[in-house]
């Protein structure tokens, strides 16, 4: 039996994917936002899978919506930055 690979779905594509192949964002519980590589820290979670995919999140406010707290744009490029890295 093989083992069940969790997926989840981009906030800018909207596609179902392996959760590792995917960056999460995370709104911690004291209203924090944070870019959560090992995708276990506690919190309001959000994926993205690519840089464009976070441009398009971007302008339709989209990871605003799932963290329900307004990003600043430092976020951004820190995630975009972190996109294209690996």
């Amino acid at each position: 039996m093989e083992k069940k690979i969790p997926l989840r779905k981009c906030i800018g594509c909207g596609e179902m994917r392996p959760k590792k192949k995917l960056l999460r964002v995370v709104r911690t519980p004291e209203g924090e936002i944070k870019i959560d590589p090992t995708g276990k820290l506690n919190g309001r979670g959000a994926y993205v899978c690519s840089a464009a995919c976070l441009e398009r999140a971007q302008k339709a406010r989209r990871l605003e919506r799932a963290l329900q707290v307004r990003p600043e744009p430092e976020l951004y490029e820190e995630l975009k930055a972190e996109l294209e890295q690996g």
